[in-house]
């Protein structure tokens, strides 16, 4: 996962900003789907690296996912966007999804989305 993110993280559009994010999404089936941000000079019209990386898991024909790994620059840690932890709610288990931060320096550190985004609504809430 961690270089399906370095590599999404290199080619992602961030001329506003300067902050380039790489992610990467398992699906259930196993496959890795990348993801980078994309901005756009109307803010905020511009995509997060978790959602592009949602899109390309759904264009596959996968609709769970198991964990996330999102890499930004510098020695913190990033997590999804608040956007972005609703966006993976909607094909995980929040109780199970893990969510992996790696830095720079190459620490790591990780949660359930449940720890991030707790009582959160979700597709079971429409059943």
């Amino acid at each position: 996962m961690l270089a399906v993110a370095q590599a999404a993280r290199a080619v992602a559009y961030a001329p506003y900003s300067r902050y380039a994010v790489g992610a990467a999404l398992l699906g259930d089936d196993g496959r890795i789907f990348g993801g980078c941000n994309v901005e756009n000079a109307a803010f905020p019209q511009g995509v997060c690296a978790e959602a592009g990386a949602i899109s390309a898991m759904v264009l596959a024909g996968v609709r769970k996912a198991q964990a996330v790994l999102v890499l930004g620059g510098g020695p913190r840690m990033i997590t999804p966007c608040g956007g972005c932890r609703q966006k993976l709610r909607e094909f995980c288990d929040p109780h199970t999804f893990q969510v992996l931060a790696v830095n720079d320096d190459g620490q790591q550190q990780q949660w359930t989305l449940e720890q991030l985004f707790p009582s959160s609504f979700g597709p079971d809430h429409l059943s």
